[in-house]
């Protein structure tokens, strides 16, 4: 056997061998054993197979059993199968059964599988959470708006975890108990002076029903005065009212000039008609000279009344004209 065919030798034997640690972690077979923990050889190249992490399974298996918790590898490797966080279930199922919280599991992997993070909710029902609302604008009964910011302490429900509302519902229940608690105020003043009635009214509502926390107490940390709403809207409807009050001016003035135009346009055509009808009567009277009925005289005794009452209008206006002047 040459050189090289012996360096093809060993490396393929080196390869073999890595493949056959990899499939068979004896390493963690060992560790599994010296622990007090059952893991079968084949139990673990089985994992290898399935593509889960015999060394995740082997350590948390052991953690488990040191802790004195009952878990066995086929619940590990389901959920880990299932998508499930199985060191975060492993902690949170430690620490509560350290601070005696009746946890199994079952819950604990439903609680992971349904996105939560189970190890932070054994946390926050050991040490109870505060959570700090946004700032809740309500107007009291005499129109002064008020700004509140309350601080929610809450502690993890771990029986409602599956299924209950979250963090952003406390927060919209807590702000809509502080909106109807300084809306039922008669003056700003009077929640300015006693906050602590605005948490009394809130907590007595009942706002934890149905989510996965569990209100301990409400605190009003914050109350500022905001602007005068009452006001405000008095000014917008006054305003209202003067562009109502404007455009029904707008209208009878509009109204009133379509009238003028109207009677104008009325006795403008009274004028024409007027008009017309003088301009008949030289066509008249030569209709009367042709048939006989007006005479040359009766012409002449026309001319003459129509000059005498010319006269007389003449005079009438020059005396009143006269008067007129003397009195001033």
């Amino acid at each position: 056997m040459d050189a090289f065919t012996l360096i093809v030798v060993v490396i393929l034997a080196i390869v073999a061998f890595v493949i056959l640690l990899y499939f068979i972690p004896i390493n963690l077979w060992i560790t599994a054993v010296f622990s007090g923990v059952k893991v079968g050889l084949f139990e673990l190249v089985f994992m290898r197979i399935r593509k889960v992490p015999p060394g995740i399974i082997v350590r948390e298996l052991i953690t488990s059993n040191k802790a004195g918790l009952k878990v066995t590898t086929s619940d590990l490797e389901t959920h880990f199968l299932a998508g499930g966080n199985v060191p975060n279930v492993i902690r949170a199922l430690i620490s509560a059964d350290k601070a005696n919280i009746g946890l199994g599991f079952q819950q604990a992997t439903a609680i992971d599988l349904a996105g939560r993070d189970v190890f932070e909710a054994v946390q926050i029902s050991v040490n109870p959470k505060v959570i700090t609302t946004p700032k809740v604008a309500a107007v009291a009964a005499d129109g002064i708006q008020l700004i509140a910011v309350a601080r929610v302490t809450v502690r993890a429900n771990i029986q409602q975890l599956v299924g209950g509302a979250g963090e952003d519902t406390i927060l919209a229940r807590v702000g809509e108990g502080i909106v109807t608690s300084i809306g039922s105020a008669e003056t700003h003043k009077e929640v300015l002076e006693n906050p602590d009635k605005i948490s009394k009214l809130v907590l007595e509502r009942g706002l934890d029903a149905g989510t996965a926390f569990e209100i301990l107490s409400i605190d009003i940390a914050d109350v500022d005065v905001g602007t005068n709403i009452g006001a405000k809207l008095q000014t917008d409807q006054a305003s209202a009212d003067l562009k109502v009050a404007e455009a029904k001016a707008e209208e009878r003035r509009a109204m009133a000039v379509a009238l003028e135009q109207e009677m104008k346009a009325k006795a403008q055509e009274a004028r024409a008609k007027v008009i017309e009808a003088e301009a008949d009567v030289p066509k008249a009277m030569a209709e009367a000279f042709r048939s006989g009925n007006l005479g040359i005289m009766d012409y002449y005794r026309m001319q003459n009344i129509d000059a005498d009452t010319k006269m007389r209008d003449s005079i009438s206006g020059e005396g009143q004209t006269g008067k007129s002047s003397s009195e001033k």
